[in-house]
């Protein structure tokens, strides 16, 4: 069994990444991740906007804390493989200050029976200096319980430059505090999530910078308040001085620490403004911590670096299939999925009953009212396979079944007489059928005009009639080229007045066609052509009608290269004007650079600049002679396009 947790910054941002992106699914990523239990964070989602597609998953249920006031902020989720686990309670929050679905009554009010238990006294929730509802109202924390242990699903708040320490403070106390309060109970805890803090220097690669920027020691580095709670609760943390009272002892081990005691740059989060995570320039804030009494418990942690999706990667510990309890002062070996399911469930390892939706605690939001009762539609489609295996055999008995053919409706058959009318309009008369009679004459004439095509030299001899209804094919066959063009021109001359002066033109101008004189007019020398055009029409003198004019022969006129415009160098012209100028090239690479805005507050906020496009580098600072980022900055002011620096 294993348990993964991942801050995904948004629950749908991991499918714009391989290899998310190829099924877009939440099975097919969690059978990826190969895991049983998966704690997203930062799901910046609210409930109104939850799918059928995140919610109804076969196979798996899931418990949400989504912030009460403000939209697409921070947010919790755990999902849960019902065939290998299921809890038996669950709850919103780290204080019980907030109450079940159609329920007034807080959860740390409920019957012990109905609760994890745990909970702060009203003492301690004063001292914490922050209102309870605003602490857990934030979607913070998912808190399930199973047989085996206590699983706190949790999005700490980040450092927001000293503007909320004293919520971050008190978050972190009333984590602490509910911890211990449930280890006093005997219950197992395993505590996961992005918790926004690092244990030490190894954890962070910027940490002997922010030292040197702040003034601080060593000691004192890992000693600030926040860092010092958290050291406090891990077996091994680095604590200077006396304990403070009620933490005496330390409770959780840091699983992949466990498994990797000195392997450094194990980083789980990269800053995507500096585009980091290339160099590995990052931190280690995120964790799977857990009961000391659990060491044994585990076969292996890691991180998943290698997986994009958010500016966090997964991490992962890895459970025993069999583990040792303590029962009545005995170690007793037995099954995981006997202590990850309610009592019943399992018996050694073999399951004896099934998974039933009535049975998840009322949290669930497959029970919320949107959800409930509903299906997927997977499962619509699975129910119905066998009557649409039916209803397909009686359809291919009907396709089977030969239909009569029907008659050609008189609609048909006027269309095939004008297709064919139209073909043979300039070889011979054709006479109209009962359904052309009732034409007019207006419409007979415009049809020959507007549809003439030039027949083949066959079949302008002789016209070959036609056998039944002419093909939709036909129509669209290309034209054969005309071996004489003068026999062409003559048996291609309309007979309408209006289309008789184009005849004249195209007979005048020899082997160009009046397609290619229209063309012509469209080109740059547009004016000459139809200056060349109108005086070939008004001449009518033998020279000219004996001898075809081409216009290849035509000499260009005095003033040609003022009329003639190149329509490509017009459109790089144009363009030229809207095109971005060119980046300057970075020195130290000699690549374009980036163009990044100035955000900080100053009188420099909203400049831009130019800087290398290259990612940080390990060292986390501007590096001359490798392959990270140069120091190159020059202000976008500053810089005009064609200069060489």
């Amino acid at each position: 069994m294993r348990l993964t947790t991942w801050n995904v910054n948004g629950i749908r941002n991991p499918f714009s990444y391989q290899p998310w992106s190829t099924t877009k699914t939440f099975p097919a990523m969690f059978d990826i991740l190969e895991a049983d239990i998966i704690v997203m964070q930062e799901l910046k989602i609210q409930r109104k906007d939850l799918r059928d597609d995140m919610v109804i998953l076969d196979g798996w249920d899931c418990y949400f804390s989504l912030p009460k006031q403000k939209k697409g902020y921070s947010g919790v989720g755990i999902y849960t493989r019902n065939s290998t686990c299921s809890p038996i309670r669950a709850e919103e929050g780290i204080l019980g200050v907030l109450t079940p679905p159609n329920s007034t009554t807080q959860y740390r009010n409920l019957p012990e029976s109905q609760h994890i238990g745990g909970y702060l006294s009203e003492m301690e929730l004063l001292e914490l200096g922050v209102d309870p509802l605003l602490l857990d109202a934030e979607g913070r924390c998912v808190c399930l319980e199973f047989p085996a242990f206590v699983l706190f699903g949790v999005y700490s708040p980040a450092n927001s430059n000293g503007l909320r320490d004293d919520f971050r403070y008190a978050f972190l106390t009333a984590l602490d505090c509910r911890i211990r309060k449930l280890n006093k109970m005997g219950k197992r805890v395993i505590l996961t999530g992005d918790l926004n803090v690092s244990r030490g220097l190894i954890d962070t690669a910027s940490a002997t910078e922010d030292i040197k920027k702040a003034g601080l020691t060593a000691e004192e580095y890992v000693s600030t308040p926040n860092r010092r709670i958290f050291n406090q609760l891990i077996i091994g943390g680095e604590v200077y001085g006396e304990r403070d009272e009620g933490r005496e002892q330390p409770l959780l081990l840091d699983t992949t620490r466990e498994f990797h005691p000195e392997r450094k740059g194990m980083y789980t989060h990269w800053e995507q403004k500096i585009n980091a995570r290339p160099g590995n320039f990052g931190s280690r804030i995120d964790f799977v911590l857990a009961s000391g009494s659990m060491r044994d418990w585990f076969v292996h942690a890691d991180i998943q670096e290698g997986l994009f999706g958010s500016d966090h990667c997964p991490v992962y510990s890895e459970f025993k299939n069999t583990v040792k309890v303590d029962r009545d002062g005995d170690q007793t070996e037995i099954k995981l999925v006997d202590i990850m399911n309610p009592p019943g469930v399992f018996n050694n390892g073999v399951r004896e009953k099934d998974w039933n939706i009535k049975e998840l605690p009322p949290f669930s939001a497959r029970l919320m009212p949107e959800f409930y009762q509903r299906r997927s539609i997977k499962d619509m489609f699975k129910k119905s396979a066998a009557p649409a295996a039916s209803a397909s055999s009686s359809s291919s008995l009907a396709a089977a079944t030969p239909k009569p053919q029907p008659e050609h409706t008189t609609s048909e058959i006027s269309s095939a007489s004008v297709g064919s009318s139209a073909v043979a309009a300039s070889s011979r008369p054709i006479a109209p059928s009962s359904t052309e009679k009732k034409r007019k004459a207006s419409e007979v004439s415009a049809i020959q005009t507007t549809k003439k095509q030039k027949p083949t030299p066959a079949a302008s001899s002789k016209a070959a009639p036609t056998k039944g209804q002419k093909s939709l094919k036909g129509f669209f066959q290309a034209k054969p080229k005309p071996e004489d063009p003068a026999e062409d021109t003559k048996e291609d001359m309309p007979v309408s007045g209006e289309a008789g002066v184009a005849g004249d033109a195209e007979e005048m101008v020899g082997d160009s066609t009046i397609s290619e004189v229209t063309a012509a007019s469209f080109a740059p020398h547009s004016s000459s052509t139809r200056d060349l055009r109108s005086s070939a029409n008004l001449r009518g003198s033998p020279a000219s009608s004996s001898a075809p004019l081409r216009l290849d022969d035509q000499p260009p006129p005095d003033d040609a290269d003022e009329m003639v415009y190149d329509p490509i160098v017009n459109k790089e012209s144009w363009q030229s004007l809207f095109r971005k100028p060119a980046a300057p090239l970075c020195e130290g690479h000699e690549e374009p650079c980036k163009s990044m805005q100035t955000k900080k507050k100053g009188e420099n906020q909203g400049r831009s600049f130019w800087m290398c496009a290259r990612p940080l580098g390990p060292s986390g600072n501007k590096e001359k002679g490798t392959q990270w980022r140069c120091p190159t900055f020059i202000w976008c002011s500053d810089f005009k396009a064609g200069e060489t620096r």
